[in-house]
């Protein structure tokens, strides 16, 4: 009996970037030869890969009344499942960004249907819950066949709380982005659309803004940076997520640094993400904490040379003075370091820039997670034993 897999998100395109997490997941997966169908959210465009089944059954659950939302995502799972048996899926794959009531259901579901689960695990914990390991958590982990996590990081911790759990988790990096993404070439342009100087060295913090993210440091920091280059941008882009942006306003303000930020607090379109990575000399994730970077990949993707904090999960990707340059992690005077040297040195901007995206073609590619993820799926399928 072949495999096939039903990947059921209802997250998809509402979730910045992760819809090309999931298409890039499918096609890895088609490669090697793995039947897929997608189920995701009406928002979702079709990336009408080449024999995936594609079904948009999560409609309007976002930005509505909780209890509707609730009851669409209802509907919707229970069409995803329904749907996903009768075409005779055998292994369910769900991607987890926190636990709750409704993801549990969708283990019942699958277990109902006498399905294989595979969880990818984006967070460990929500950094909104103070809830480390919650019912949820357990539930979920134990109806689940196979964990997979990005990076070793993640798995450690999850073990570490839950020892069981080591024999089901496999290691598996986050792909990269290349096949999804347009360079845009005319930094020029770009800045224009955007509205700064073609002149300015520009320095990008890109995606949500959380607390654990540490915009704040990399604040306190410009007026070092500034000391050293009075042409530098700090271009801030993106939504708050569950964090009051006026505390970064009042720091901009307090260290009269206003006229070397330029904010734009909003969600950015997908389609206008390759603008601000055009605009961009190097952008920087100073990160206090983080199990998985998106905006990381995204950007070695674009060409562009990273600064990040010295985290386990970043020193998994990340080779200092090769693929990027690291600095002490919640310390400004370091990053202010970090930031003017790599700005003062084109030489080395260059080495890692070129170095950071081979990376991402040679160890990073959907190919290549696609049979990793097919050699995880076949520990647990007894529909494909050797």
């Amino acid at each position: 009996m072949k495999k096939k897999v039903a990947i059921i998100d209802h997250l998809g395109a509402h979730g910045s970037s992760h819809h090309f997490y999931l298409f890039g997941q499918a096609q890895g997966l088609i490669e090697n030869n793995v039947l897929v169908n997608l189920y995701t959210n009406a928002t979702t465009i079709n990336p009408e890969i080449k024999d995936l089944g594609f079904y948009q059954f999560y409609k309007r659950i976002f930005n509505t009344n909780k209890i509707i939302a609730f009851f669409r995502y209802f509907i919707g799972s229970l069409r995803s499942h329904i749907h996903a048996k009768i075409s005779k899926c055998n292994i369910f794959h769900y991607h987890l960004f926190g636990s709750s009531a409704l993801v549990v259901f969708n283990m019942i579901l699958a277990k109902i249907f006498f399905a294989k689960i595979c969880l990818t695990i984006h967070d460990v914990k929500s950094f909104s819950n103070k809830s480390q390991f919650s019912l949820y958590s357990k539930l979920i982990y134990f109806f689940a066949d196979i964990i997979i996590t990005h990076n070793k990081f993640s798995a450690d911790e999850i073990i570490s709380n839950y020892s069981f759990l080591e024999n089901k988790i496999q290691i598996i990096p986050h792909g990269n982005y290349i096949p999804f993404i347009e360079i845009e070439k005319d930094k020029n342009f770009a800045r224009q659309k955007i509205g700064i100087n073609e002149n300015k060295f520009v320095l990008l913090f890109f995606g949500m803004i959380k607390s654990v993210k540490g915009l704040d440091v990399l604040l306190k920091a410009m007026p070092e940076i500034i000391k050293n280059n009075k042409e530098v941008i700090l271009l801030i882009a993106g939504k708050p997520w569950r964090d009051d942006f006026s505390k970064y306003e009042e720091i901009i303000k307090d260290l009269k640094i206003e006229k070397y930020c330029k904010l734009d607090i909003k969600f950015i379109d997908h389609k206008d993400v390759s603008l601000y990575y055009a605009s961009s000399d190097i952008v920087v994730l100073p990160y206090r904490r983080i199990y998985q970077s998106g905006v990381l990949m995204m950007s070695l993707c674009y060409k562009k040379p990273v600064i990040v904090s010295d985290l386990p999960s970043f020193k998994e990707i990340i080779v200092d003075q090769e693929t990027g340059v690291f600095f002490s992690s919640d310390d400004s005077v370091s990053l202010a370091h970090a930031v003017s040297n790599l700005m003062s040195d084109n030489d080395l901007m260059e080495l890692v820039r070129k170095n950071a995206y081979n990376l991402m073609e040679q160890k990073f590619s959907w190919q290549r997670i696609g049979k990793l993820t097919n050699d995880a799926y076949n520990k647990i399928s007894y529909f494909y034993k050797k």
